[in-house]
């Protein structure tokens, strides 16, 4: 006797690898999940549904073992279950489908029922049998389905689901303009797939859906699909990862024809291109060997209703973005041009500028709570200047903003003449104060002043995420100003409060709050420190996000840590000059590397853009300092090797560093600001090329 779902674990090797790859623990959540879910019989409620369908979408694999989906359809009712674990199908497939060579006598088939005008969906797969009106399907197992990325469409027939199909079938060697027309302006697409479990076959169908564009078609044929977050059953991809066969069926709404493909798929696990689609979790490929067009094959026509984008499909991105963010990356250690596209009054004192790239290039994408170098000329200055402003926007936004105080040079030249349709220049966001949007543990932010920005771009980028996944990391915001009027973002954040429906809590701290009426415009008087915090933050195991002035900043790193707080729990970045000064076993120092100590003796140094040299001594200073010296204008900000703006490419030589930099550095790159050559291991110091 054959193994069954009884005897089978409940999914396969291929499911549970992809599960595994998610994150740890995500297989044994999984494994009990399935015990919950997966069934070897249909509740009432799927029977019910399936019963008022007038049509059902259905997976086979033909006897050369190709995968094939189609759509059986009829007037609602033609789908009755006569037991929880019968369903019976009064529908064959029309004359020219290449589905019906799978759907015989004790054949595994996938069933998809879905209602598009409602989102609903349910899975079975099972074994047909031939019946005089049909097929007869016995359970193997039935589930629920996710109803996101689903868009709204409302069902008409346009002819009797009864009558014969009298359309041509046309047998493609390779997509024409026609079928590439069709799959690149889907915005949803069927897909079968199958496992062989020993001698027991288990086929399946789903729904894949997105923007309009979301598949891409290259020049030979090869479909390249985005795989969003989802229930993590990875029935489809699992299958994949087991025989790299798949059946799509896209579907002309409109005119209700049908184009079905068989042929091999594969999943990408690692590409550049996962990180550059907004949304995608990976990627997989499609390329047909067979496929059949058949106009009109369909009585059903739906219609999009004016409101029916998934709200999770708009929040992924497209091919075109997606390009254009690896365009992006090639421009990562230049200077682009950035035109001024809108300018918002936060508060009195703080002004955002809203910044897209002039380069025809797109936004090289940034991680919350990353800054933004830029390098303008303020108002009689010899030179430009560089400065970095903190991003106060999510990855997701699609526009740079940056949200500057006017306290300084550059933010006075920022907020005096800077106006909408001026250019000013950027490099790549850099930094390392980021937040994780998908874990588990509740995040504390902690903003003081204008420390707000990288927070409120944590925070917005959490919403987001927690919204695009049904996961809402748990998250307090507490945020001190002087005054209401001097406090930005007021309704932004609100706004974010609002929309993640309980997840975010926000707490308002004003010094001096003058006229202002206390739960409606603040929450507490004073300034955020320990006190405030015992009383606010129940008992709970937390992520801490401190940014403000370095006074603020230290102090409450001080009494986090004097609490207990784990030092790694801790993620902190001050303004100005100074750095965090940590206690205790720190992540941080334990992953410093071993750096050789400074040259001890003169070691010549080439700037090779610039075709000079020069020669290093002990009382030179930094490698920034040495180029300065020698009429060099490298773009720099913090000099403290924090904001990494003066990262250089190391061409030969070694260096090392007089203050351990916060900056990400790769091992050919050097920050000027706070290196100089390194002490050979033996003999006197090779001389130093950098690009510069």
């Amino acid at each position: 006797m054959g193994e069954t779902t009884k005897t089978l674990p409940i999914w396969h090797e291929g499911e549970t690898f992809l599960q595994q790859k998610v994150g740890a623990g995500v297989a044994e959540r999984m494994a009990m999940v399935g015990q919950r879910v997966i069934r070897d019989f249909m509740p009432d409620q799927h029977r019910d549904f399936y019963a008022q369908l007038p049509f059902l979408v259905i997976g086979s694999a033909d006897p050369d073992g190709d995968a094939w989906a189609t759509v059986l359809e009829g007037r609602p009712g033609f789908l009755s279950s006569p037991s929880p674990t019968l369903l019976d199908i009064a529908a064959r497939p029309n004359a020219g489908d290449p589905a019906a060579a799978g759907l015989i006598d004790g054949a595994p088939v996938g069933l998809l029922g879905i209602e598009m005008n409602t989102r609903r969906r349910n899975r079975m797969n099972g074994i047909a049998a031939t019946t005089p009106t049909g097929f007869r399907v016995t359970v193997d197992q039935s589930f629920g389905n996710c109803p996101r990325y689903i868009q709204l469409r409302d069902a008409t027939q346009a002819r009797d689901p009864g009558q014969p199909f009298a359309g041509s079938v046309e047998e493609l060697t390779a997509l024409d303009p026609a079928a590439r027309a069709v799959i690149e302006a889907a915005d949803a697409f069927f897909v079968a797939s199958y496992a062989d479990r020993g001698d027991h076959r288990q086929v399946d169908v789903s729904h894949r859906g997105g923007k309009a564009g979301f598949v891409r078609v290259a020049g030979d044929g090869t479909l390249t699909i985005p795989d969003f977050d989802g229930n993590l059953f990875f029935a489809t991809l699992g299958n994949i990862l087991l025989n790299g066969k798949a059946g799509l069926l896209f579907v002309d709404f409109a005119s209700g024809d049908l184009l079905q493909m068989t042929g091999d798929a594969a999943l990408v696990l690692d590409s550049p291109e996962i990180a550059a689609f907004q949304g995608a979790e990976r990627l997989w490929t499609f390329k047909a060997r067979k496929v059949v067009r058949r106009r009109g094959a369909l009585a059903l026509r739906w219609t999009m209703r004016a409101d029916g984008w998934s709200p999770s499909s708009l929040m992924t991105g497209d091919w075109g973005q997606a390009a254009d963010r690896l365009r992006a990356e090639e421009t990562a250690a230049r200077w682009r041009p950035m035109t001024v596209m809108d300018i918002v009054e936060e508060s009195a004192t703080i002004r955002s500028f809203h910044l897209r790239p002039t380069d025809g290039a797109g936004l090289l994408p940034h991680l919350a709570g990353q800054h933004l170098p830029i390098r303008v000329t303020p108002a009689g200055a010899e030179k430009p200047v560089v400065r970095t402003y903190t991003l106060s926007v999510a990855p997701s936004d699609g526009i740079y903003r940056i949200s500057v105080k006017r306290e300084g040079l550059v933010s006075r030249h920022l907020h005096d003449h800077v106006r909408v349709g001026d250019v000013i220049e950027a490099r790549g966001p850099a930094g390392g104060f980021t937040i994780d949007a998908r874990a588990t543990r509740p995040a504390v932010l902690l903003a003081g002043g204008v420390g707000i920005t990288p927070l409120l771009a944590m925070l917005r980028h959490v919403v987001y995420e927690g919204l695009r996944t049904q996961r809402i990391r748990p998250t307090i915001l507490v945020h001190a100003a002087r005054s209401k009027a001097e406090r930005p973002f007021d309704r932004e954040i609100a706004d974010l409060v609002t929309a993640a429906n309980g997840a975010v809590r926000l707490v308002r701290v004003l010094s001096d709050p003058g006229e202002a009426v206390p739960g409606v415009d603040y929450d507490a008087v004073g300034r955020i420190d320990m006190a405030l915090l015992t009383r606010i933050l129940g008992f709970n195991d937390y992520d801490f996000y401190l940014c403000g002035p370095p006074a603020f900043t230290q102090a409450l790193y001080d009494g986090l840590r004097g609490l207990n707080i784990a030092d790694d729990r801790i993620h902190a970045e001050a303004f100005g000059p100074s750095s965090l000064k940590r206690t205790g076993g720190t992540a941080e120092a334990a992953a410093a590397p071993v750096r050789r100590p400074p040259a001890t003796k003169p070691v010549p140094v080439t700037f090779m853009n610039a075709l000079k040299e020069a020669r290093w001594t002990p009382g030179s200073g930094t490698l920034l300092e040495l180029a300065e010296a020698r009429g060099l204008d490298p773009a720099f900000s913090c000099r403290e090797g924090t904001c990494g703006t003066c990262r250089t490419k190391l061409l030969k030589g070694a260096v090392t560093y007089v203050k351990e930099p916060s900056a990400a550095v790769a091992a050919d790159e050097v920050l000027l600001c706070c290196a100089v050559p390194a002490e050979a291991e033996t003999g006197e110091s090779a001389p130093l090329q950098l690009a510069l």
